[in-house]
């Protein structure tokens, strides 16, 4: 199996058979910060979605090899592709057909002829939606990577009763702050109290350093 590359931009999928459909949508989209793929067939979209980390495909119904909706069902029921957002576009504009569309999982649905703000306003609707359940889906991660670092600081932490330090699961001991910088990512400045102070100090500098 390929490993899947990177890409820095929404990577979007044109999958058509017909070189003029493809040469339209691409000018409609050719403008936005997008990187494209163009597929001719269901198994050549089927290996870039093996090679690329694709955030929408564009996908036409009648394809050589395979029906698009047929298509759109198999791609969805892997659980590597189930939250790519697929668009159909197709000549086939009846209201039977877009019901298919959106049975097979479509999130919307695209009738040629085509129009190019159309096609713009869709695309990029539903691109910045995938981009934003990413996004969130990232800070939902790293929410529960806090949680977690707090969860290890939970129930009895054995620490010695005279110099403070703490024991870590390896049995080492550790100062109180490195254990908990090490659990919990908390960084530490340090200073002293009053009470700590008055005894390291002699009075004389105390009272020279409030004046």
């Amino acid at each position: 199996m390929e490993t899947v590359k990177s890409t820095s931009k929404p990577f979007v999928v044109i999958v058509d058979d017909i070189q003029e459909n493809v040469r339209i949508l691409h000018h409609a989209l050719r403008e936005q910060p997008y990187s494209f793929a163009i597929a001719y067939s269901g198994n050549e979209l089927l290996r870039i979605l093996e090679t690329y980390p694709v955030t929408l495909i564009l996908l036409d119904v009648m394809l050589p090899d395979i029906d698009g909706f047929t298509l759109a069902k198999q791609i969805l029921a892997d659980e590597r592709y189930k939250e790519i957002p697929i668009i159909f576009v197709t000549a086939r504009a009846e209201q039977e057909d877009k019901l298919r569309g959106f049975e097979a999982g479509g999130v919307d649905y695209v009738s040629k002829p085509f129009d190019s703000r159309e096609i713009l306003q869709r695309v990029r609707t539903h691109v910045n939606l995938r981009l934003a359940m990413e996004e969130q889906k990232r800070l939902n991660r790293e929410l529960q990577e806090a949680l977690d670092r707090v969860k290890k600081l939970e129930g009895i932490i054995p620490i010695c009763s005279s110099c403070k330090k703490i024991r870590s699961d390896e049995g080492y001991w550790t100062q109180v702050e490195q254990y908990i910088s090490e659990h919990t990512g908390v960084m530490f400045s340090h200073s002293l109290c009053p009470d700590c102070a008055s005894k390291l100090f002699p009075k004389d500098v105390l009272d020279e350093s409030s004046t």
